[in-house]
């Protein structure tokens, strides 16, 4: 005879979202599923001015914590941690959706890339990951979860992704390491690979509104994903219910991957 369990969704967890710059973001959208399953939020800005369309999505999600975060700046990477510290003693869950490349360097290929932003883009948008996840581990105390964004890119060639192709096949890189590393910690690591959306950050790409409707054609589901597809994904990993589950790179693209 076996014994029926249950779970609590994530009533009382500790989430640390980045990376929220509208109400576009997919960090947005995740925060919101998270609050939708009885989480707590801290969410970070990432400059003053980005500090106005944050402000008052993080209100209306009632975050205990908006924290302002260049993720270039070691003092300001300290300061969310210790504040998170101070305030929960604890951190269950990290999501980390931040991207950036300089345009001149993301608008051509990868063939005309500089040296200097092919390694900014690497700093921010795939070592910063690496940086948030060893100031998070010694928080999780009881476990936890970590979660960064990719893209398809990652694994095939993108026309127009170009030099953010080899940073995302790094940051998935990254997360199977850490995923490795820190599972003895009883912590697991994601990769998210959403398909194409229309966010601020992919505004940048090089006729991206050909990629959004060429994916809508081509997935098997004949519809894009939104944020909140995204959110209610990473929300169900953060739960008990994916507990064996990490270090994957889950697609989250109505099945766009899987078309040759």
């Amino acid at each position: 005879m076996t014994t029926e369990r249950t779970y609590p969704l994530l009533e009382g967890a500790k989430v640390l979202v980045c990376g929220i710059a509208n109400d576009q973001s997919i960090a947005y959208g995740c925060a919101k599923a998270f609050r939708e399953l009885g989480a707590e939020l801290a969410i970070t800005y990432a400059n003053p001015k980005s500090k106005a369309y944050v402000e008052p999505l993080a209100d209306a999600l009632g975050a205990s914590l908006l924290l302002p975060l260049d993720v270039t700046r070691s003092d300001e990477l300290d300061a969310v941690f210790e504040q998170i510290n101070r305030t929960w003693g604890r951190l269950d869950v990290l999501l980390h959706s931040i991207a950036w490349a300089p345009k001149s360097d993301l608008q051509g290929g990868l063939l005309e890339s500089s040296a200097e932003g092919f390694a900014k883009a690497m700093d921010v948008s795939c070592h910063s990951f690496v940086r948030m996840a060893r100031r998070a581990a010694p928080l999780m105390v009881d476990g936890g979860t970590m979660f960064t964004m990719s893209f398809h890119g990652a694994n095939k060639v993108v026309e127009h992704y170009n030099l953010m192709g080899p940073v995302k096949a790094a940051l998935e890189a990254s997360a199977r390491y850490l995923a490795h590393e820190l599972g003895p910690q009883g912590i697991r690591v994601h990769a998210i690979s959403p398909g194409p959306l229309k966010t601020r950050a992919a505004s940048g790409l090089t006729d991206f509104d050909e990629l959004l409707e060429s994916a809508s054609h081509r997935a098997p589901l004949r519809e894009l994903v939104d944020i909140f597809d995204v959110g209610y994904t990473c929300a169900f990993l953060a739960t008990q219910y994916a507990r064996r589950l990490s270090g994957e790179t889950l697609y989250v693209d109505s099945g766009v991957h899987i078309m040759g």
